[in-house]
């Protein structure tokens, strides 16, 4: 015998289903861009994209929409709703996140290296393509707040693209030889800062939203882009590179000491 509350766990169930479908469809659209898009590149460049190129873009893409469907239940409003749609905000994320599968699927490339005849063709290909994704990392927020469905799956989802960027970007640098393996910090100082929450579980605390932050993600992305530009001479692209690094590392810095300063107070008593 059914013991639920009527016009309750039944809609509820309703909206959690109509979420899911509304997300599976826009995340084998976007599986579908990534495989037609790698291919095409493939087929007409098959001497900068190998033929494992679009294997690799879509692998990176499918690991990604296994978290993004696991962390779907946080697609809630204010009230703590689910929301129904996955929503338009999250399609431009998730084709920034396709983006950047395809940027991804050239670290290994033999053409996207110091060196190879197709280095300069492929480092202008990756700059513009960086930029367009960075651009467009300007617009899911507003349309999230403008049509109604912003969450803490929108924002984090926008936020660890903007991490997984700048790691890509990072490797992509030492690939074309623009950087030593030291610009790699800027990349992993994110997955640093969540693995030492497991172990210190005070830098797990919520921060407050800071201008600061936005700048310096913003800045970092910047400094990388520009590192790769094929224009850029090595030596000056380290030194662009090293001074995002230093202004990351200001930012987590200033963060841990705000979290170091509250690693005793209660949750909710720690503003």
């Amino acid at each position: 015998m059914d013991t639920g509350t009527p016009g309750t766990s039944a809609p509820a169930s309703a909206g959690a289903e109509a979420l899911r479908r509304d997300a599976h469809r826009s995340l084998l659209a976007g599986a579908a861009l990534v495989v037609v898009t790698g291919w095409g590149l493939h087929a007409a460049w098959p001497s900068l994209f190998g033929a494992g190129y679009a294997g690799k873009a879509i692998a990176v893409y499918g690991m990604a929409a296994g978290l993004l469907l696991h962390g779907l239940r946080h697609h809630r409003n204010a009230h703590g709703e689910l929301h129904r749609r996955f929503g338009a905000a999250n399609q431009v994320s998730l084709l920034r996140l396709g983006m950047l599968a395809m940027l991804a699927a050239l670290v290994g490339e033999s053409a996207a290296r110091a060196g190879s005849s197709g280095a300069e063709a492929l480092g202008w290909a990756v700059v513009v393509w960086a930029t367009v994704g960075a651009v467009l990392d300007a617009v899911d927020g507003p349309l999230a707040r403008r049509s109604g469905l912003a969450s803490e799956f929108g924002a984090r989802f926008d936020m660890e693209t903007d991490a997984a960027l700048m790691l890509v970007l990072c490797l992509l640098i030492v690939q074309f030889g623009q950087a030593g393996p030291w610009v790699l910090a800027a990349g992993l100082m994110r997955y640093a800062f969540v693995a030492a929450s497991w172990v210190w579980h005070w830098l797990a605390r919520p921060l407050p939203p800071s201008m600061r932050r936005k700048t310096v993600c913003v800045v970092q992305i910047v400094t990388l882009i520009t590192a790769l530009g094929p224009i850029i001479a090595p030596a000056a692209a380290a030194l662009i590179a090293g001074a995002g690094l230093a202004l990351l590392v200001y930012s987590f810095a200033v963060d841990v000491r705000w979290l170091a300063q509250r690693r005793h107070l209660p949750l909710e008593n720690a503003p």
